[in-house]
């Protein structure tokens, strides 16, 4: 039965991306929100619900995301890699780390743990009794030249036409190339001299023949269908060679025996070593930090050789990244807001009345993440990056009408910040308000797109609803205690650099009316 929030699907098997052809990939495109009223999180945990149900069939869902931080293509979400110099090492611990991911996925909130380490290629290994090559002058170099030959396809000549040219290519019957126990029909050129009258039709072999070979041909009948190497020439002038084989040909059954095994289908590298890369995803309300962490505890507790070495990668890599950039990102923002406000009203105190009403814009926008559940993403982070821009101008308006006040009416501190909240408070609530409503679609967005444009316009109405709240009433509080440590610390000399100002002032206001009169009495 079709899912009622599918809108269509599309799926293709084996290429872009794939490695092997057991696998595939379906993409499904989903009902507008407006008519599927789920979110895509909870149409995802739902279809993998029903898709579990599947005999032979395991399905791992990704939702899709805007902005893909980690490059790295999965079947899961999220990324944890083990890499080691050593082969052996990693395929031994690969499955005990998987096995430990899967218990913890109940308590860690973790889903669909799986590993790109497909172990179910069938392999045929060939093992050469060396003491039986030795003893029928078989080197390991004609070994490998006949299974080259047989299954490598390798091109021996190119035949030429007037118009085209054909490639030559030598290999066994496909028949014969199903089974391992076809490998019993091959058979191997020993390294004795052959006969004379045979010199001119076979193929001679650059292998040295075995101390005690020389000239001592062994006879061995070939089955049908069997090809050999080192021996290309067909029956004729009597040359004592049959189709495909010769005299000294020995089966490659009694110099070595076969064995069947199990191969990965594909190895993957992390730079230029062997990795394995587990891959899962998160159950709804579960953050990456918390279970970043549980993996890492997870794994820690199996005390691994030094010779493996395991950390995350993609999605996971590139947000702790980012977290840890963060605090530094912001500190510097901060630094260039002070920096520049400094230059501006040429005081070191003044900035800091300013970048005071930044706290409140950044709990506010906490504020309403956690109020409408939505995560910390990077949007948000923007989000709250532009509310440095936008809530500093509420302590710039006040702050300057203050400083004005002070430096060319001579009101005291009280007295010209009192006036500036006053004056103020209409063009800082017109600035606000046309802020916050532009940010309002943003936070009621529908439609393609809407989740990655909600977090921008929730941080940023948060942190003005809050930061305008506050700020009338902070802004005051903190200039007022700044003014009086500035005074403090300037002592006398700043009293009497106020002073002096003060008497600058009202000399120019004096100088002024005196002008008014002067003017008045010439009319």
């Amino acid at each position: 039965m079709a899912d009622p929030a599918v809108a269509g699907i599309g799926s293709f098997i084996g290429t872009s991306g794939n490695s092997t052809v057991n696998q595939g990939r379906i993409f499904i495109s989903l009902k507008p929100l407006s008519e599927r009223k789920l979110a895509t999180g909870l149409v995802v945990e739902r279809l993998r619900t029903a898709l579990k149900a599947i005999p032979g069939f395991n399905v791992f869902m990704i939702p899709t995301r805007d902005v893909r931080v980690g490059g790295r293509s999965s079947k899961s979400q999220y990324q944890f890699t083990l890499w080691s110099p050593e082969v052996e090492d990693l395929q031994h611990w690969t499955p005990i780390v998987l096995q430990r991911a899967r218990a913890i996925a109940d308590s860690a909130g973790l889903t669909d743990v799986t590993t790109d380490r497909e172990q179910g290629g069938l392999q045929a290994d060939v093992v050469i009794d060396r003491a039986a090559a030795a003893r029928l002058c078989v080197a390991v170099q004609d070994i490998d030249n006949a299974l080259n030959d047989a299954f490598a396809q390798r091109q021996i000549s190119t035949y030429y036409t007037q118009r085209n040219q054909y490639r030559v290519v030598l290999e066994i019957d496909p028949l014969f190339q199903r089974d391992p126990t076809d490998l019993s029909r091959i058979y191997v050129q020993a390294s004795a001299a052959p006969r004379p009258s045979a010199s001119a039709t076979s193929a001679a072999t650059s292998t040295a023949a075995a101390p005690g070979c020389a000239g001592t041909p062994v006879s061995a009948a070939p089955a049908s269908g069997s090809l050999t190497a080192g021996n290309t020439a067909s029956a004729n002038n009597n040359t004592g060679v049959v189709s495909g084989a010769a005299l000294n040909q020995v089966p490659l059954s009694a110099v070595a025996h076969f064995r069947r095994s199990t191969a990965p289908l594909v190895v993957n590298h992390q730079g230029q070593f062997p990795a394995v890369t587990i891959t899962y995803n998160l159950k709804p309300g579960i953050g990456i930090e918390e279970a970043s962490a549980s993996v890492i505890k997870a794994v820690n507790d199996l005390h691994m050789p030094d010779t493996v070495h395991a950390d995350f990668a993609g999605d996971v890599k590139a947000f702790a990244a980012t977290v840890n950039a963060q605090p530094w990102l912001i500190l510097a923002a901060l630094i260039a807001v002070y920096i520049v406000l400094g230059v501006l009203y040429e005081s070191l105190a003044h900035p800091l009345t300013i970048i005071s009403t930044l706290p409140s814009a950044g709990l506010g926008a906490l504020l309403a993440l956690l109020i409408s559940g939505t995560e910390l993403t990077v949007i948000a982070f923007i989000g709250i990056i532009l509310l440095i821009g936008i809530v500093k101008k509420n302590g710039i308006m006040m702050v300057d009408f203050a400083l004005d006040g002070e430096r060319e009416r001579g009101l005291s501190p009280e007295r010209a910040i009192h006036e500036a909240c006053l004056e103020r408070f209409r063009p800082i609530l017109m600035t606000t308000m046309a802020a916050l409503l532009g940010a309002v679609p943003l936070m009621l967005a529908v439609g393609p797109g809407a989740e990655l444009r909600r977090p921008l316009g929730i941080t940023i109405i948060g942190g003005l609803v809050v930061s305008q709240a506050l700020t009338l009433y902070t802004t005051p509080v903190i200039y007022l205690l700044l003014d009086r440590l500035h005074r403090r610390l300037g002592g006398a000399a700043g009293q009497h650099s106020f002073a002096a100002k003060a008497g600058r002032r009202a000399h120019r206001e004096r100088s002024f009316a005196l002008r008014g009169v002067a003017g008045g009495s010439g009319e």
